[in-house]
């Protein structure tokens, strides 16, 4: 039996959690059919994400169809979870795109759709709720063609539509649909339709697994989640088209895509493994890059491994549910570290968290650090008076932690409203040092230089040394590189410092008096008159935007965007609708999501994501 490990990804309500439902009751594992509205799914098993609808982290589930185990891999939907699909898409074979038979393509669908092709990861489109009254084929089609992708082939079509008697149909092998849109995408479909001998059945649908597999054409079908409509055609095509990936043996390879908590501080975390076995009782290396680029390792023994749809040891291709080893986190790799970890942008809202009863704060600090110690999307670190800087995605995502904090640490939390992140960056060098005993009046029995310069892009921030190893006790070097990385956590206009690079030029001690505290005491004062010398930029992040409007819309939209500030890459369409491409800082998106709806009737679709940052020249 070979292993499947699917996505089902799509935009807010289009039915992912019932499809899910459906395609697990449909193949016997589980015994009824749950539902979003009373609360009671299998893979929503948050009580926030119950309470909500929504899906917030992803979860696994299997069925067996004939020889194939596929393993449901049910990631969020809504775009301040974006980051959370990301790194569950790593460890898929393929995915099933939701779209909504009413509401058909949303803004998220695209930025779902650009994602999979961009990891040209075979993907099928399940188009959902066509029992439903207002559900569209022919023209949501053409929509889908349009504003998704214009490789998407048919394989299903649609009696009764938007009525409860709605049925699928299966195209014959031999569709003609089938070869014209196979020949757009595959050299040898097209010579064989052009010149001929036409391509045969076979040929067709031999064609049309290579494309599927290789992510340039996504075959599309008709269904209902709740009615079962198009489930078994759904599912006989993933088991055909969507190849499971080589499993190699050797040395266990793989990575965490999900941690879930348990009792006290246990962990659960979800394996995807690509090589290898691992086993109970197992001791595991599991590695990551820290905040500061360097190698960070976690090791334990498994002590408990449950293999998801199956007994036994976790073989390659398969997702394994294991605690044991301590502090892992989404993201952490079983073997080697590659450049094939993805890289996340990071979030760009930050906002000020405060206990709501004063003799809380530091039960709010505890828990916020344990949530992101968990997931390594949410960063958080203290503040002055009791408070918590956190950084986000999104507004849902500060909605749902205050939640959390409720139900799971019984603490009640206010936000601060949220501003944008800005960075800082050395601008040049500066060095500093300070000699035993006296520093600014301050006796410190210690000596420390330091010199600051910048390092390169995406580095975070690298500590190294130039004095003598051994010239100083572990426990001193240690207090110095950790005050490093925590001073520079404000830098000269009060925003993080990163890609920088801080060496130890100079270093001394008195064996009977000096501590690891004088170190901690003495850092912040060299590194802050070391950074002066250097100075610093301040840089402040961008978004890659793109929004369609009617036609009559363009010139106002266009001008509301260059007053933001907006640079422009790309104006396409003129039929119907304009798609507008571009960058934009981000502290002005939310003026142009604000006046999009005025300007467009209601019918302008906006979208932007994280796209770095760039040197702030003004307010």
């Amino acid at each position: 039996m070979h292993t499947l490990n699917i996505g089902i990804l799509a935009h807010v309500d289009a039915g992912k959690t019932s499809l899910t439902e459906r395609l697990l009751f449909d193949h016997g594992a589980i015994d009824r059919l749950g539902s979003v509205d009373t609360g009671d799914t299998r893979t929503d098993d948050g009580t926030i994400e119950r309470e909500r609808g929504i899906t917030i982290r992803s979860a696994v589930a299997a069925f067996t169809s004939g020889d194939t185990q596929i393993n449901l891999i049910d990631t969020p939907g809504h775009a301040d979870f974006v980051a959370e699909v990301e790194r569950a898409l790593e460890v898929l074979d393929g995915a099933v795109l939701l779209l909504s038979a009413v509401e058909g393509v949303q803004a998220q669908t695209r930025v779902l759709l650009r994602t999979l092709r961009r990891l040209r990861l075979p993907t099928l489109v399940f188009v959902n709720k066509i029992d439903r009254a207002g559900a569209r084929a022919d023209d949501l089609v053409a929509d889908i063609r349009r504003r998704l992708t214009p490789h998407v082939v048919l394989l299903t079509d649609v009696t009764g539509l938007g009525t409860p008697g709605a049925r699928v149909l299966p195209r014959p092998p031999g569709d003609p649909d089938l070869a014209e849109a196979l020949a757009d995408v595959d050299p040898s479909v097209l010579a064989a339709v052009v010149d001929g001998p036409h391509p045969t059945p076979d040929d067709l649908s031999k064609a049309l697994a290579t494309r599927t597999a290789d992510g340039s054409i996504h075959p599309l079908l008709f269904g209902s989640a709740l009615g079962g409509q198009g489930i078994p055609e759904l599912v006989a095509r993933l088991v055909r088209l969507i190849p499971p990936a080589a499993a190699r043996p050797g040395t266990p390879r793989g990575t965490v895509f999900a941690v879930r908590p348990g009792p006290g501080r246990e962990r659960t975390a979800y394996l995807r493994l690509y090589d290898g076995e691992v086993a109970p009782q197992q001791r595991l290396t599991f590695r990551r890059h820290g905040a500061d680029g360097r190698a960070v390792e976690v090791s334990g023994r498994v002590t408990r491994l449950e293999v998801i749809g199956r007994s036994g040891p976790l073989t390659a291709g398969n997702i394994g549910a294991l605690t044991g080893p301590k502090n892992i986190r989404v993201g952490d790799r079983l073997g080697e570290l590659t450049e094939r970890a993805p890289q996340f942008a990071p979030p760009t809202l930050e906002t000020v968290v405060r206990a709501r009863r004063p003799e809380q704060a530091m039960a709010l600090r505890s828990a916020l650090l344990r949530l992101a110690d968990q997931d390594p999307l949410l960063h958080a670190r203290p503040a002055a008076s009791g408070a918590t800087v956190l950084l986000l995605y999104g507004e849902v995502q500060k909605e749902v932690l205050a939640a959390t904090l409720v139900q799971d640490f019984g603490v009640e939390a206010d936000f601060e409203p949220s501003r944008v992140r800005f960075l800082e960056r050395p601008a040049g060098t500066g060095e500093a040092c300070d000699e035993l005993p006296w520093h600014d009046g301050t006796r410190y029995w210690a000596a420390i230089g330091l010199r600051v310069e910048p390092g390169e892009r995406g580095s975070g921030g690298v500590f190294a040394y130039e004095t003598e190893l051994g010239a100083l006790p572990r426990a001193f070097h240690q207090a110095v590189e950790d005050t490093v990385h925590t001073t520079l956590l404000s830098g000269l206009h009060g925003a993080p410092v990163t890609d920088y690079r801080v060496t130890l030029t100079r270093s001394g001690f008195v064996g009977p008096l000096s501590t690891a505290g004088d170190f901690r005491g003495l850092t912040p004062i060299v590194l802050r008159r070391a950074l002066g010398l250097a100075q610093t930029r301040l840089y402040e992040p961008y978004v890659a935007f793109e929004t369609e409007v009617p036609q009559d819309a363009l010139a106002p939209v266009t001008s509301q965007l260059a007053s933001c500030r907006a640079e422009f890459t790309g104006t396409t369409g003129g039929v119907g609708s304009w798609l507008i491409t571009g960058e934009l800082p981000a502290r002005r998106v939310r003026d142009v999501e604000s006046a999009l709806p005025g300007l467009t009737h209601g019918e302008g679709v906006w979208w932007s994501r994280p796209s770095g940052d760039r040197e702030l020249r003004s307010r």
